[in-house]
């Protein structure tokens, strides 16, 4: 990203380094484009998301945004998160059942949150192209049996950029966690009506990736073990976000 967090185009394999564990590693393979997505949109509907100010609506307004921003190859699911969570539309090119599922929601339950996004990282891991979960909540969290540290370790096992989106008065610690941990994004929206143009920026993100990939240079082992990545672009200005770790089975 540059520094106006504009994703930036034309970098080719020279441009970056990579190391694993501080190690130099030699790249691969790299592509470079607009790879096919399959993406879940988590939405909250617990009842702290349907006072006032209308979160709930607001929040069903920017899911149909995202999911008219995706392209006709592009895949999508719809999570609901109340006080049970469903798959309220299945993974999907089209877009007919997605937007009619979200029209459906209204206000219901609690927010079991860890578990739900646990559920839904589960879901869309098995589908083709690069995965993505959106995230949109308040961030509370009520009666889960997942804890936030565990739901970030489990997050970074699949191979799922996760995008949170905090509505309302704060942004919980996880949600950065959950971003950093996967290589995407965190958005914290004190005003709802900012959250169409979030979705927006999400999905111009989300259209262009850069992948690279390596042989770790290292003797394999037979057990577990987590590693670190860094990934750098030798350009000023340049931020890069990717994942930190994964683990080696």
């Amino acid at each position: 990203m540059d520094r106006r967090g504009e994703p930036v185009t034309g970098l080719t394999a020279a441009d970056f380094t990579l190391s694993e564990d501080g190690a130099a590693q030699r790249i691969s393979a790299f592509a470079a484009g607009e790879f096919p997505l399959s993406i879940a949109i988590g939405l909250d509907r617990s009842f702290s998301m349907a006072g006032a100010d209308n979160r709930l609506g607001v929040a069903k307004s920017a899911a149909r945004t995202l999911v008219g921003a995706l392209r006709p190859a592009d895949q999508v699911m719809v999570v609901a998160i109340g006080g049970d969570t469903a798959i309220v539309a299945p993974l999907s090119a089209g877009r007919a059942a997605a937007l009619s599922a979200i029209d459906r929601l209204d206000a219901w339950g609690t927010t079991p949150l860890y578990d739900a996004t646990l559920g839904a990282l589960d879901a869309i891991q098995p589908a083709a192209g690069r995965r993505a979960l959106v995230l949109i909540s308040d961030g509370a969290d009520r009666y889960s049996d997942t804890t936030a540290a565990d739901l970030v370790s489990r997050a970074r096992t699949h191979d799922v950029l996760v995008y949170p989106v905090a509505i309302g008065a704060a942004r919980p610690p996880v949600f950065a966690e959950l971003a950093s941990a996967t290589g995407g994004r965190s958005f914290f929206v004190r005003e709802p009506a900012a959250l169409i143009a979030t979705m927006r920026q999400i999905a111009t993100e989300l259209r262009f990736q850069y992948l690279l990939g390596y042989v770790p240079a290292r003797e394999r082992g037979g057990e577990v073990s987590w590693h670190d990545i860094e990934v750098r672009v030798g350009r000023p200005g340049v931020r890069v976000r990717a994942r930190e770790r994964y683990s080696s089975r």
